[in-house]
């Protein structure tokens, strides 16, 4: 019987250690008057409680204004049309986390060991998509978008640093893909609304990957 010829090694990308992404538009707007950036704010803000409350789907562009008590002819101009708003919302929250593993405290931010922060990463990311599920599945992209928009790209590279600090032989790219598919916002809505699974569950499952995939353990 012949001999299985060994694997062959896929060779990696190289990975800039600078994973920040510009995203959303308030680059795009960067002298915003002071009375526009707050009727800005206080619109986020309407917007982010009514999701909450009621679901990305059953808010309008009316009732943001409302909320807000700006005129509705604000709304449209600031964000065009629904949509616009969702994603400026979205927007808004993924600059705030990227903000926080960048840059933030240790174990999620610089300063921990590598698996730590995996650990840290995916348990900041599903609590995340518990309290703001309906909206990421509104903003969902399609198909063909789905592993290109900006976000994605942003988060999947930062596990993609992580794991080639924790097991840098490993295939990092295509693991950081794995890893990311636990943390999909439609999985969590199956498992959790559908299935009832409690969260803490996927929280233990996740904390369990890292720990296999990288060979360390947490004192639990």
């Amino acid at each position: 019987m012949s001999a299985v010829p060994p694997p062959v090694p896929t060779p990696q990308e190289p990975v800039e250690p600078q994973e920040l992404l510009q995203l959303g538009t308030e680059a795009d707007e960067p002298c915003l008057r002071a009375d526009a950036a707050r009727n800005r704010a206080r619109l986020l803000e309407a917007a982010a409680l009514l999701v909450a409350e009621r679901g990305a789907d059953a808010i309008t562009m009316e009732e943001v204004a409302a909320a807000a008590r700006v005129g509705k002819g604000t709304v449209f101009r600031r964000f065009g049309d629904r949509t616009g708003l969702l994603t400026a919302l979205l927007d808004h929250s993924e600059k705030k986390f990227q903000a926080a593993f960048l840059t933030g405290p240790p174990p999620l931010g610089p300063g921990a060991p590598p698996a730590e922060r995996l650990r840290a990463f995916g348990l900041a990311m599903l609590r995340r998509t518990g309290d703001e599920l309906e909206l990421q599945l509104a903003a969902e992209p399609q198909a063909g978008r789905r592993f290109t928009s900006p976000p994605r790209r942003v988060l999947r590279h930062h596990v993609t640093l992580l794991l080639r600090e924790a097991v840098p032989d490993a295939d990092c790219e295509l693991l950081a893909h794995t890893l990311m598919a636990q943390l999909d916002p439609a999985l969590v809505h199956h498992l959790v609304r559908q299935c009832g699974m409690p969260p803490q569950r996927l929280e233990a499952a996740w904390v369990d990957l890292v720990d296999r995939v990288t060979g360390t353990a947490t004192s639990r």
